[in-house]
């Protein structure tokens, strides 16, 4: 098993229920795109977050 996984695997048990399944969920989606090839179409919150900064500057 890989770093990740193992790390992964400990933070999905020490975390509350709720947030382990939001994890889960998120993890799993991330998965699906990854497999049809479309996740780097997607953009990513760091650039929406600049994008939506540079919107808000006077």
């Amino acid at each position: 098993m890989d770093a990740l996984t193992e790390i992964l695997g400990i933070k999905l048990q020490e975390w509350k229920p709720e947030i382990s399944e939001r994890v889960r969920q998120y993890i799993s989606e991330i998965i699906d795109l990854a497999d049809r090839d479309i996740l780097d179409l997607l953009p990513s919150r760091t650039v929406e977050q600049d994008v939506l900064d540079l919107i808000d500057e006077p």
